[in-house]
């Protein structure tokens, strides 16, 4: 065979097959083995291998490809045959990978196995450069105060080396030719005093790559010195020494107090208190004397808690005897009286030193014996005749308990050598007087009861509505009558300025701002949440009573720092006046006995239709779904904008703006609530990361996620999502993403898709506000000024009782109602070309009164001059006739106006669409 007879591949292989020489099995043996192939991330990668056969009877075998020695089953592999010569054939196997990933990099070869022999060829390796990855990134970890600690940060090419820049706060610690520098690397740090957040930049030659954040938090040192300072039978006062927390104070503290003993249960605590520092001390009461209790300590600051203090043992001191000796008798014998008793039932609370009995007669003054540990002793009664008085008390160390009841002996003589004894216990006589006095008590409790029995009766039924029906009538009808359901709580006191320690000058600012407990009465609960209650109320002012909505928190404030902060933030509110703002009628403050400070109650006025999300929610999915024009949506978005715009000229950052967190007022205006306040109750809980979870992420923005920067900018990113909110009536953002998902779905580009009713320059405008860039979004005024735009160019928003007309032409660009977007007036419609063309329109009437006009078919747009006559198309204004289609209804007859003459609802004109 000539070579210009092979195929066109093997001449171009034939330099190969000269230059390769390859292993040998059974003739058969590789020419070219899979190549060296350096690739990115991501791109297609091909590699080869060239099995050489002699001719023979059998076919070629198959090409089997291994990676690290391992066979790829399911690999995308291509195998052709080709004859080389008249006795020698050519096996080309061919493997692709479409986007070759990390996973995939390794040692190929190809594999011939005939009868139980194998035949590989020479390894090649398929290597990735990019920017670099990481396996090993900066985690969050909590760390006590200028305590050791090592970050570590793995990153890994191709192309190598790798070296990393570690970032503390955004600010760099070192440089890429220092020795820390080379991946792997780790940051040993050898104290913080601060909680920092920490990341790490890893490059090479191919560029940059960041990792995530990972935040240290400083946490206090355990307290030391915890000692007893003062110890009482019944108490003892606890002093200690705060551990160091770095630059943040320690602001307060936590004691634990249990029972000590090994047969007690160790997680029994019978006191847990907070104490505010400084001092760092605290009396802890209400023991048992001569008892042995178990102490430790745990300190707060702003970051977090410290470890506790191991359990260290204390004792109180002791006390007398609970109870008296009991079982006091007396036996006369001649001329001794023989007293005898038990020891006391209750406890001793010390170590019982004896007793001392204590008796006298009217011969005698009284004498005080001291027993020792003696439970009986005889006393000599031969010099008297008569009474003989007696009592006996135990006695410890701290000194002695009750004494018994005073006992009585009255000794009798009979005969000279005879003596009678007749003991009596000494017993009140019984009196006439204290006879009158039970009854005329229990005549008075019979008569209350009977009372509340009557009043009970007579007392409507509560409901959760009010009053139940009255059963009277005025004017002939059934009558509601409301009264609130309960006042504050009696258990409670009224927390005056006076009593907080604030400065004179928040004093007088608060003037105005604090309202009277007694003048608020609370009614039914609106609605319950996670961080308190909003209930109905009526608060009662000089010459009226309004109605008002009350919102208790259930966050509890700590420290005279945090209720001043609080009460500068109401003095501020107060003065918010903005239609589209959520006014603070004003604040009361409820002392609670088991709380130090009191909690917050804030009067809001009523909002009428409640919340705007719930609104928006049952207009859609509730029993009798409303309709809502988009004009009435877009005024929504309009009047938030407006809100939102005066609050963050007044340099306030909502944190939490939400479709839930604005309210509908009596006149369908949007009001922004849940601002400021809301802001200084939450912030530690509600805000902070790795703490609680329930934060609004999906209304959050990215860099507030990241790193918990809050600005105007990022509140204008949740007005971004609150439009979309509206603009679908109350749908979930994000369906379908997971909370913990949200962050790398916003990371990867991802943003709320265009709602399918939404007009393109609404989504437009809420687009901008996610953008990447804090700086790049609009502010408030702008959103204001470009939604009030759109507003008016809007047509006027008709009632579902009006007439709706809809173009239905095959080639308009624009959706009608069925669409989901609203009609657009674009001018009068050319009805000359109708009269050119002998076309006229139908009209389909759907209940309730809409009309879809629609163009005849072929077989219908012929029609005789007098059918043209009876148009009266006359001039450039003609007239349509509106003819009922088979299925429509019957349309009351009229005379229709020429289209330039048509008006509208409120006089307007409107053209023909």
């Amino acid at each position: 065979m000539k070579i210009s007879d092979l195929p066109l591949l093997v001449l171009l292989l034939a330099p190969a097959l000269a230059l390769t020489a390859g292993q040998s099995l059974s003739g058969l043996r590789f020419i070219q083995s899979p190549g060296n192939v350096t690739s990115s991330l991501g791109k297609p990668v091909d590699v080869q291998c060239i099995l050489q056969g002699d001719g023979g009877d059998e076919g070629p075998p198959d090409i089997l490809w291994l990676r690290e020695d391992q066979l790829l089953e399911f690999a995308d592999t291509n195998q052709m045959q080709v004859p080389y010569n008249e006795d020698t054939w050519l096996v080309i196997s061919t493997l692709r990978i479409e986007g070759v990933q990390l996973s995939d990099m390794g040692a190929y070869r190809c594999a011939v196995v005939i009868e139980e022999e194998e035949l590989v060829s020479v390894e090649g390796h398929i290597q990735l450069e990019g920017l670099p990855h990481f396996s090993v990134e900066p985690r969050p970890m909590s760390v006590l105060a200028n305590k050791g600690l090592s970050l570590q940060c793995v990153a890994h090419g191709p192309p190598e080396p790798v070296r990393v820049i570690w970032l503390q706060d955004g600010a760099p610690l070192n440089v890429l030719s220092d020795p820390v520098a080379l991946s792997p690397s780790t940051l040993n740090i050898t104290g913080l005093n601060k909680t920092s957040s920490f990341s790490c930049e890893a490059h090479n030659r191919k560029g940059v790559a960041s990792s995530g954040s990972g935040v240290v938090t400083v946490l206090p040192a355990q307290p030391q010195d915890v000692t007893v300072i003062e110890v009482t039978n019944s108490s003892i006062r606890l002093s200690w020494t705060p551990g160091f927390a770095g630059v943040y104070p320690i602001t307060l503290c936590t004691v634990q107090v249990r029972p000590s003993g090994e047969d007690l249960n160790p997680d029994h605590v019978i006191h847990n208190q907070n104490v505010n520092v400084p001092p760092a001390t605290h009396l802890v009461s209400d023991l048992t004397p001569f008892s042995q209790y178990d102490v430790r300590v745990a300190c707060r600051s702003s970051e977090g808690v410290s470890d506790w203090t191991s359990w260290a043992t204390v004792s109180t001191s002791e006390g007398v005897p609970d109870g008296a000796p009991v079982n006091l008798t007396a036996v006369l014998n001649r001329t001794e009286v023989l007293i005898r008793w038990a020891e006391p039932a209750g406890r001793i609370n010390g170590e019982l030193q004896g007793y001392r009995i204590e008796y006298s007669t009217i011969n005698m003054e009284q004498v005080v014996l001291d027993v020792g540990m003696d439970t009986e002793v005889f006393v000599n009664v031969s010099n008297t005749s008569s009474n003989i008085s007696f009592r006996v008390c135990a006695y410890t160390g701290a000194g002695h308990g009750p004494w018994t009841p005073i006992q009585t002996l009255s000794l009798v003589t009979a005969e000279f050598d005879k003596i009678k004894l007749a003991s009596v216990i000494s017993q009140p006589k019984f009196s006439w007087h204290w006879w009158y006095v039970v009854m005329a008590i229990t005549v008075a409790i019979a008569l209350a009861v009977l009372m509340a029995v009557y009043v009970a009766k007579l007392r409507r039924k509560e409901t959760r509505f009010g009053e139940a029906f009255e059963p009277m009538m005025e004017s002939g009808e059934l009558v509601v009558r409301y009264r609130a359901r309960r006042t504050y709580s009696r258990r409670t006191t009224e927390a005056t300025l006076n009593s907080l320690g604030i400065s004179d000058e928040l004093k007088q600012k608060l003037q105005d701002v604090m309202v009277d407990r007694h003048k608020l009465t609370l009614g039914k609960t609106l609605g319950e949440g996670e961080f308190g209650s909003v209930m109905e109320g009526l608060l009662t002012q000089e010459d009226s009573v309004l109605k008002v909505a009350v919102k208790t928190m259930k966050i509890a404030i700590c420290t005279r720092t945090e209720m001043e902060d609080f009460l500068r933030e109401a003095a501020c509110m107060k003065e918010f006046d903005h239609q589209n703002v959520m006014r603070l009628l004003g604040v009361c403050l409820q002392t609670v006995e088991s709380e130090g400070y009191p909690s917050p109650v804030v009067i809001l006025p009523y909002m009428k239709h409640g919340d705007l999300h719930s609104y928006l929610l049952y207009s859609r999915l509730g029993d009798c779904p409303v309709y809502l024009p988009s004009q009435m949506l877009v005024k929504f978005m309009t009047d938030i904008a407006r809100g939102m715009e005066y609050l963050s000229g007044k340099n306030f950052i909502h944190r939490d703006l939400a479709a839930r967190n604005c309210m509908l007022n009596e006149n369908m205006n949007v009001c922004v609530a849940d601002f400021g306040l809301s802001k200084k109750i939450y912030n530690g809980d509600y805000y902070r990361q790795g703490r609680i979870s329930k934060m609004p992420v999906k209304w959050i923005a990215i860099e507030s996620l990241a790193d918990r920067v809050y600005t105007t900018k990022s509140d204008v990113w949740s007005f971004g999502v609150t439009m979309w909110e509206i603009a679908t009536r109350g749908q979930t953002p994000y369906p379908g993403v997971e909370n913990s998902e949200i962050y790398d779905y916003l990371r990867q580009g991802n943003r709320l898709k265009q709602p399918p009713d939404c007009l393109d320059s609404i989504y437009s405008l809420m687009f901008s506000c996610w953008l990447l860039s804090p700086k790049d979004r609009p502010s408030f005024e702008v959103l204001r000024c470009e939604l009030e735009k759109a507003l008016d160019e809007l047509p006027d928003p008709q009632d579902p009782d009006e007439i709706l007309y809809v173009n239905m032409e095959e080639s308009s660009g624009e959706l009608g109602a069925v669409g989901g977007r609203d009609p657009i007036m674009v001018g009068p419609c050319p009805l000359g070309a109708l009269k050119g063309t002998d076309s006229v329109a139908t009209v389909e009437i759907h209940p309730p009164g809409r009309y879809v006009i629609c163009p005849q078919h072929e077989s219908q747009r012929l029609l005789s001059a007098e059918s043209l006559e009876s148009l009266n198309l006359a001039g450039s204004a003609p007239t349509l006739l509106l003819q009922p289609s088979s299925h429509s209804t019957p349309v009351p007859s009229a005379d229709i106006q020429p289209q330039d003459e048509r008006e509208g609802p409120g006089g307007k004109r409107l053209p023909w669409h």
